[in-house]
């Protein structure tokens, strides 16, 4: 017997009960712009090789995108994501709100003392990353500083963490999910690093920013520290990015 109610409300739909019980699986975020996408083959790249990973299995590249299509309907703006979640077989599951802006900058972190498990996946769920943000934006802080028990910094909540320092573009070097828009900033033709960063190091870079598929943000201060700004490093890694074309999707 498999039912369930929302709000005392029968949910008489096998596909919406079967949502509900999900549990297993991964995902990826992306901006639909124009019904394109930056970075489009890394968020194929990601969900084929998170599915062999998990299921042992292939993901048909046609079906992602079918399944974009289909929940992006007319429209052509939107936040996408595309989950793949266990149900006999991995399924492919893709839902569309409305676009999302870049975070407003310049942000205040806090650090947090948290690595995920399987760091390198995107899974699907993420309590414990919305309870570190959730309890982050209570206390005033736009996102959270994700750190090892030594103090390494490895990603934020939501975002990739970067910086400019002495003419270099410095990412750390910690377990951590690449993300797409990391992955395409990383093409940037600029001398860049990754190499193991704490807090404190933070206040010797010329710019920190932070980067999720909402864009590219400065960051302000970190554990109530400031840090230096630089309008101009600023300028030339958000024209790089928004320079970035968009696959399109149909």
């Amino acid at each position: 017997m498999r039912r369930a109610v929302i709000e005392g409300r029968p949910v008489d739909d096998a596909q919406s009960r079967w949502a509900l019980d999900a549990r297993y699986g991964h995902f990826t975020a992306m901006q639909v712009r124009d019904r394109r996408v930056r970075g489009l083959e890394l968020h194929l790249e990601r969900l084929r090789s998170a599915t062999r990973e998990l299921f042992d299995a292939e993901l048909d590249h046609t079906r992602v995108l079918e399944s974009v299509r289909a929940v992006l309907g007319e429209e052509r703006d939107a936040s996408v994501r595309v989950y793949v979640l266990e149900h006999d077989r991995p399924r492919v599951v893709a839902t569309a709100g409305p676009p999302h802006a870049p975070l407003a900058g310049p942000l205040r972190l806090r650090s947090v003392v948290y690595q995920r498990y399987l760091p390198h996946i995107k899974q699907a769920g993420g309590f414990q990353q919305a309870h570190i943000l959730r309890t982050a934006a209570r206390d005033g802080f736009g996102e959270a500083l994700l750190t090892t028990e030594d103090g390494l910094i490895s990603e934020g909540a939501i975002t990739n963490v970067g910086g400019f320092a002495g003419g270099r573009l410095v990412w750390p070097d910690a377990p951590m999910l690449t993300g797409v828009t990391m992955a395409l900033l990383r093409r940037m033709d600029v001398p860049q690093e990754r190499r193991p960063l704490k807090v404190a190091d933070l206040s010797g870079f010329d710019q920190v920013f932070l980067c999720n598929s909402w864009g590219v943000t400065p960051v302000g201060e970190v554990d109530g520290v400031p840090l230096r700004q630089d309008a101009a490093l600023m300028a030339r890694l958000c024209a790089f990015y928004d320079g970035i074309p968009g696959d399109p999707v149909d």
